[in-house]
């Protein structure tokens, strides 16, 4: 095999590895808020699941896209691990399409396919017809590469080096190892697959040893997965502990069948002059029969799972980390899913920012009323927490908009930006009343009764209306006109007590300094009813698109 060969080979796998992502990202483009839908509605039904799993797959060409996806929707809350087993055992069986696709003896048609395909794109302008062109271009890429690489593979068959590497894949441990190890690389089943098919259509390598490194292909095509666990919950990675046993257990069993009886030859016998047919019916009889075998043992697959990475001892909850998302997540390539994942998981995360910054505000108000400073490391302690989620909600957001096309998904996801920010600024403003106590304490001050009367009164509404938007899922009109009249009573509260305080300044009930610290108190407590009704706007003009 010379380089102008070796070359060849490159630039057909290039052009085949383009053309699949080409064909899958213009599919999902074309059905991918639908295919997101009914991953979203998706019941525990077993039967269901495998045939959403199995559908999506297809439609999206990559099980490691359809189970990266999942691994998302665990890791959130969206999907119980039971029901990610039934998707994960329909998505092997979906990825067998690209395979049967290869199989097709449509080469002749290629060029046609990729110029129908790219003027589509070029010259239509409608979005849809460029996502439909994408399709078709994708596909006539794809044959086009498996073209050049066959051919550049024909020399390969006078080569005795690279028959005797290809004949020692009879051995099932080195076969397994070798599939598994360049699928690990490329991350794409189907890609390795194809590129077999490719090896298979040149005579370079027979089903007998080629079946052994397709079983090898499917236990690599889980590295993706793996890779996008890493940082997630215990019940995501778990996911792919599944999807791994799945694969491992149907790569046993189909092993020992091929070295015990003659399966390779009757998968022969139904497509004798097509190799590239025989490795993707291999592939889908594999696939089919595993999940066959395994659907009733589902739950206990995730019992395995479960075993395998139990739960984490207990954590201290007030160590600083996010318990729904990952700090600067770096999102899969595939956008299927990420926005309902990204908005499951905001809404879960600015949940707990809320309930922190309500227990910091009743914390403070007490503090005061109190009189001393006992409550203060606490309130900072929560308050750092409060910003410290703030800003990762912000980090996380900024990556999360740059792939969301939908526009309700991306308006609720800017609407959670302005939450988190004015839940922040709500925290600000708890922890200025809470350190008004170290000057009360300092200088022995107090204030008078009448004061604290209004000072509990400005507790007492405060809670209230943070109680109303603390459902950060929805808001409704009703709590809406709630907020916007308890926000105006604060806003009438501050102008009284302003002038109360003015009057016990005169009377000789209060002093000076007093004085200052209270008029202080009542521009955060206004502040406070502000940043609330913010909150409640945002969340009910976001609800209603």
């Amino acid at each position: 095999m010379d380089v102008t060969h070796f070359l060849s080979l490159l630039g057909g796998l290039a052009l085949f590895l383009y053309g699949m992502q080409m064909m899958s990202t213009g599919l999902e483009a074309a059905a991918g808020n639908r295919m997101k839908q009914i991953l979203e509605k998706l019941t525990a039904n077993r039967f269901l699941g495998v045939a959403v799993g199995a559908g999506i797959t297809a439609v999206i060409q990559s099980s490691s896209a359809t189970t990266v996806m999942v691994v998302g929707f665990v890791n959130s809350g969206m999907m119980t691990l039971r029901q990610a087993v039934w998707i994960i055992m329909g998505a092997n069986i979906g990825t067998t399409i690209t395979g049967q696709l290869i199989a097709l003896d449509v080469g002749a048609m290629a060029p046609l396919f990729a110029f129908v395909g790219v003027a589509m794109v070029v010259f239509l302008k409608k979005a849809v017809f460029h996502h439909y062109g994408q399709i078709i271009a994708g596909l006539g890429i794809l044959f086009l590469g498996m073209e050049m690489m066959s051919s550049s593979m024909l020399p390969l068959r006078e080569s005795e080096a690279f028959i005797g590497l290809m004949t020692r894949f009879s051995n099932p441990l080195l076969g397994i190892l070798a599939g598994a190890l360049f699928t690990a690389i490329i991350q794409s089943s189907s890609a390795s697959v194809g590129i077999l098919q490719a090896l298979a259509g040149s005579g370079l390598i027979g089903l007998s040893s080629a079946v052994y490194v397709l079983f090898g292909q499917n236990i690599g095509t889980c590295i993706t997965a793996v890779l996008a666990s890493i940082g997630t919950s215990r019940n995501a990675k778990r996911t792919t502990i599944i999807h791994l046993l799945f694969n491992i257990i149907g790569t046993i069993l189909f092993t020992t069948i091929c070295m015990l009886f003659p399966l390779t030859d009757l998968v022969e016998s139904i497509t004798p002059s097509n190799p590239a047919a025989q490795i993707a019916n291999m592939h889908t009889l594999f696939n089919i029969t595993t999940t066959v075998l395994l659907l009733p043992l589902g739950n206990q697959l995730a019992a395995i799972a479960t075993r395998i990475l139990p739960e984490r001892p207990y954590e201290d909850d007030q160590t600083q980390k996010l318990l729904y998302i990952k700090p600067q997540e770096a999102l899969p390539d595939s956008k299927m899913g990420n926005s309902a994942i990204a908005i499951n998981d905001l809404r879960q995360e600015l949940s707990r920012m809320a309930d922190m910054v309500q227990r910091n505000v009743d914390e403070s108000f007490l503090a005061v009323l109190d009189g001393n400073a006992d409550r203060l490391p606490g309130v900072e302690k929560t308050e750092d927490y409060v910003d410290y989620i703030n800003r990762e909600v912000t980090k996380y957001i900024s990556r999360v908009i740059t792939y969301e096309n939908n526009p309700h998904d991306s308006a609720l996801i800017s609407a959670y930006l302005k939450i988190s920010g004015d839940l922040e600024r709500i925290g600000d403003h708890a922890i200025n009343i809470c350190q008004y106590t170290q000057i009360l304490e300092s200088r022995q001050l107090s204030f008078s009764d009448g004061a604290r009367q209004e000072i509990t009164q400005m507790h007492q509404i405060s809670l209230k209306a943070l109680s109303l938007v603390k459902n950060i899922d929805s808001v409704s009109l009703d709590a809406l006109t709630q907020v916007s009249a308890l926000e105006q009573r604060i806003d009438d509260m501050t102008l009284d007590f302003r002038q109360h305080q003015l009057d016990r300044l005169q009377n000789g009930t209060c002093s000076g300094e007093t004085c200052i610290l209270y008029s202080e108190m009542l521009t955060d407590f206004e502040r406070i009813g502000d940043h609330i009704l913010n909150i409640c706007r945002t969340l009910s003009s976001a609800c209603q698109l």
